[in-house]
């Protein structure tokens, strides 16, 4: 047989958990077509050299919603084996939206998820309405795969106007809410996307309006997608309702659709609480219930300056200080008397909405901007304020204003516990994703979930066999997700590969990049030992490079597929 591409002599981990074998990939118009010692000529054929040759990785929380239209990469994503990308998550997304309601919906987007807004401003044409228009609007070139959620948030703005954020929805708006998820989830999207997590605001400081939803319309639009019969709900900070009173769990019961939800994770506001959230899922998953957290192999370090800090953002005397101009940052941080309310409500007893742990150990000044304080880069918070007899608050505060909000601090709350986080990413009741790439693009890019857990997990700390790593990164997700043509190397699955040497896997520092529109800037994490992404049978980069092609697609549900 004729290729269109063939891989030879790769070690192939087919991503069904099942043991690596020798062999090549045959594929043909997109489509893997058989695997084994392969005879026959290829339009393409690539020498794996006994490198792992696997599915492509499914990059399962994204907030590209924007930078896809200006980035058909989802840069770095792909760059990390990803080959499809998933959006609209946490109830947000870009469509739909009226041309009046552009900016309100953008800075959603733009606080929540940390982009800036001038960046969206320059970048985004609004060439859309509806959500099937959006769809079509990013699907005209794409490098990698892209599958949306309808964003609640966006859908309550598009019913219910400038109120979307003050009250319940009369009954024509709610039934206005159902009509505009049925035509997503009919234009093929991949499910609703809602949120719980009440420290989300927009750039106005409004609470988004899906966490002002009461729980009735969510389980009326969750209803949508059980008369469709298809479909995935994923819910922004679900676990504390889903631990209160089984919210999602009662909302997948209700449905019959799979809840995804953020997240099963080690941190230190809350020590020692993941256990008692994975017992949890252990329960509901014996009683049939499909209410999954996701959970994420890196170690989430957050870097900022009180430019745009988000830390404090859960107590109300920060909140509108760290919104407004920084003027105005500076002269409240300089106020006695305000420093008085932002230091009690630090020493505040930590609640479960709290967004900063107390722990000034962990808070580092990673790069200080005058000469006379270079000697405190490296050290954190808790040793200079005890070197300095002061309050850690007022030393952290004290070295912002005098460098004038300029000086560049790191905060490492999530995931610094070795021990637990093996036991959380080894566990088959959760799904392994979450790297929120396209967000937060000035404090962390994130998006190293594949390579560090390969790297890190699996060669270094061998929590896992490669086998399952490669299956936690590929069919799982694929699977939970509801994109059933991808995520395993068999006959007749959509041929995304990538290719990757095993013993060097791994994410290269992060560096400064201007690559955005209006000459924005974000942090780029690449990686080493990724050797080729394919996307749907073609070659999207060769080691990190781009190859000039565009073949990837708008993953759409099942019933849309079938139909």
């Amino acid at each position: 047989m004729a290729y269109d591409l063939l891989i030879r002599n790769g070690r192939i981990i087919d991503g069904s958990g099942r043991p690596a074998y020798t062999g090549d990939v045959g594929v043909n118009q997109g489509k893997i077509v058989e695997l084994g010692k392969l005879n026959g000529g290829a339009r393409r054929t690539i020498e794996a050299d006994g490198r792992v040759i696997a599915p492509g990785f499914v990059d399962n929380h994204c907030h590209y919603d924007a930078q896809v239209l200006w980035d058909p990469l989802c840069t770095y994503s792909c760059h990390h084996g990803a080959t499809s990308v998933l959006i609209g998550n946490c109830s947000l997304a870009l469509a739909p939206v009226r041309p009046a309601e552009r900016e309100k919906l953008a800075g959603m987007l733009s606080y929540v998820e940390a982009i800036p807004m001038d960046v969206l401003q320059a970048g985004v044409p609004w060439n859309w309405e509806s959500f099937p228009d959006y769809m079509r609007a990013i699907g005209t070139r794409l490098g990698v795969n892209v599958g949306t959620l309808v964003g609640h948030s966006a859908v309550r703005l598009y019913a219910m106007g400038k109120d979307c954020s003050e009250r319940d929805a009369t009954p024509k708006e709610l039934d206005e809410m159902r009509r505009i998820v049925r035509e997503a989830i009919d234009a093929g999207a991949l499910g609703l996307s809602i949120t719980r997590n009440m420290n989300h605001f927009d750039i106005a400081g409004v609470r988004i309006p899906a966490a002002c939803a009461p729980e009735s319309e969510l389980f009326a639009l969750a209803d949508v997608l059980r008369e469709a019969g298809t479909g995935v709900i994923q819910c922004g900070g679900g676990t504390n309702p889903e631990l209160k009173d089984k919210l999602l769990s009662r909302i997948s019961q209700a449905s019959g659709r799979p809840v995804m939800y953020n997240t099963l994770l080690e941190q230190a506001r809350q020590p020692g609480r993941w256990k008692t959230h994975l017992a949890h899922v252990e329960e509901t998953v014996k009683q049939g219930i499909r209410a999954v957290p996701l959970v994420n192999p890196g170690s989430i370090i957050n870097r900022f300056t009180m430019r745009n800090c988000q830390v404090f953002r859960s107590m109300p005397t920060w909140l509108p200080i760290l919104q407004g101009p920084d003027d105005d940052k500076l002269r409240a941080y300089s106020d006695p008397a305000i420093r008085v309310k932002l230091r009690e409500e630090v020493d505040a007893p930590l609640g479960p909405d709290s967004t900063f742990s107390k722990r000034w150990d962990l808070m580092v000044v990673e790069a200080p901007k005058l000469a006379k304080n270079r000697g405190l880069a490296g050290k954190h918070l808790a040793e200079i304020a005890q070197a300095q007899g002061k309050h850690p608050m007022d030393a952290f505060l004290d070295l912002a204003v005098e460098e004038n909000l300029d000086t560049v601090f790191t905060l490492g709350e999530i995931n610094m516990d070795t021990e637990a986080v093996a036991q959380i990413l080894g566990s088959p009741y959760a799904v392994v994703g979450l790297s929120d790439g396209g967000a937060h693009v000035q404090f962390h890019s994130n998006v190293s979930n594949p390579t560090r857990l390969l790297g890190y997990w699996v060669r270094e700390k061998k929590i896992m066999s490669l086998e399952l790593a490669v299956r936690r990164l590929t069919f799982d997700s694929a699977a939970a997700f509801g994109i059933y043509d991808r995520g395993l190397l068999i006959p007749g699955m959509a041929a995304d590969l990538v290719v990757f040497d095993p013993d060097t896997v791994r994410p290269v520092p992060e560096d400064v990049v201007h690559d955005f529109p209006n000459d924005g800037w974000r942090m780029r994490e690449l990686a080493e030992g990724i050797h080729y992404t394919v996307v749907n049978g073609e070659v999207l980069l060769e080691k990190g490079t781009h190859t000039g092609t565009h073949p990837g697609r708008v993953l759409t549900n099942a019933r849309h597929q079938a139909s």
